[in-house]
């Protein structure tokens, strides 16, 4: 009768992992994903040669290493998803603990590679930004204190997570990467808007964040750059700001044409943080449209699904990650076409870069675990599950 009510797939016993994982994922978004990923591939082979030229390496170097790290993604994602959402549970609290730790020893072991920023812990055979793994644990992480502010007898959760969000940000504005802190500070508010969070009190935060963001322009001399840099009703037409808004008039509707673009030439960041230039220049504004339909369909298919969950954990966990995935992709692209200030974020799937790969497969895995199709228990036994020593529907 469940099932009925709520549309969700029942579970049949004994049935194999596999098949009941492709039975109850959402195949829209898996698709969705799966598509970005081949366009990364695409405009991988576009904008990285030039840098491979430059470093003096084969040409196809840094497309080997997207194809790499883009297969361990998807496979990684494919297995997070087959989880239940207490094992991702677990799971994300743990590496949310573990990349706290890395984050927090960054200034002694960490490197910036000569960007001005240390966020990466170099390897020799390669380097990891842990950060990146740090945004799907700490949203987890996030969601299961907000969760247990709603047990009976239950933690104060919520102003447990405001304080870890508020050691997170500190930690990050410290490298410093004051985008990823921005972008932790806005998910963890749409999480707290979701869990019932009075809208006066979000404006009293986002006026704190405010104030913050003033005493970061006085203080950091690489945050103040950026923001006047933004400011400045004049575009040099020699910062990566410059090239990539030429790069987006010249591509037009349809692009300059395959191989054609000048951008990657002139951009050093061309393959990263500003490869929707490149997708504009030599593709045009039709590639450009589907990218942002793809992120649209990822994230709007999410939140519906979302709407009919009645486990807290997974509702708030699941809105976070898809509140993430889409702010990032409207900041990447927003800093292309200078709609926001230079942030130094890549577009999920679409961007090179191993640990930015890896950690949106494991974060996108999470998400696709959380929007699985589920019976959906009675919200009184949710809420009262764990209180009376029962298991909730997420723990199953």
């Amino acid at each position: 009768m469940t099932e009925m009510v709520f549309g969700a797939v029942a579970s049949k016993p004994g049935e194999p992992i596999f098949p009941k994982w492709w039975r109850t994922v959402d195949k829209w978004t898996l698709s969705a994903i799966f598509l970005l990923s081949m366009i990364g591939i695409l405009l991988c082979l576009a904008a990285s040669v030039p840098l491979a030229e430059r470093n003096g390496l084969t040409q196809f170097y840094y497309v080997y290493k997207q194809l790499f790290f883009g297969t361990i993604a998807l496979v990684t994602m494919i297995l997070v998803s087959m989880l239940t959402p207490k094992l991702v549970r677990r799971l994300g609290v743990f590496g949310f603990v573990c990349c706290l730790f890395l984050i927090i020893a960054l200034p002694f072991i960490g490197t910036d590679f000569g960007k001005g920023a240390t966020r990466w812990i170099s390897l020799g055979f390669a380097s990891v930004q842990p950060s990146e793994f740090l945004k799907p644990g700490f949203i987890v992480f996030s969601a299961w204190l907000m969760a247990a502010s709603f047990e009976v007898g239950g933690p104060p959760g919520k102003r447990m997570s405001f304080v870890a969000m508020i050691l997170v940000a500190f930690m990050l504005a410290l490298q410093p990467d004051f985008g990823q802190a921005s972008l932790l500070i806005a998910t963890w508010l749409i999480m707290y808007f979701v869990a019932g969070a009075p809208i006066l009190l979000l404006a009293a935060m986002a006026g704190c964040v405010a104030g913050v963001g003033m005493l970061a322009y006085n203080s950091s001399e690489h945050f103040a750059r950026r923001i006047d840099g933004y400011l400045s009703p004049e575009i040099d037409p020699r910062t990566q700001i410059g090239y990539a808004t030429n790069a987006i008039q010249e591509g037009g509707f349809f692009g300059v044409g395959v191989g054609e673009g000048r951008v990657k030439w002139s951009l050093p960041d061309a393959h990263t943080d500003f490869i929707i230039a490149v997708a504009a220049e030599e593709y045009g504004l039709i590639l450009v449209l589907i990218i942002i339909a793809l992120f649209v369909i990822i994230t709007v298919r999410s939140f519906v699904s979302l709407i009919h969950e009645r486990d807290p954990f997974i509702r708030f966990a699941g809105t976070g990650l898809a509140a993430l995935f889409g702010i990032q992709a409207l900041i990447n692209m927003g800093v292309a076409v200078r709609l926001l200030p230079a942030k130094g974020m890549t577009l999920p799937f679409v961007s090179y870069g191993g640990s930015s790969l890896v950690a949106a497969g494991i974060g996108f895995g999470f998400l696709l675990a959380f929007t699985r199709t589920r019976p959906q228990g009675d919200i009184s036994d949710i809420f009262g599950a764990e209180s009376r020593g029962k298991p909730s529907i997420s723990d199953q």
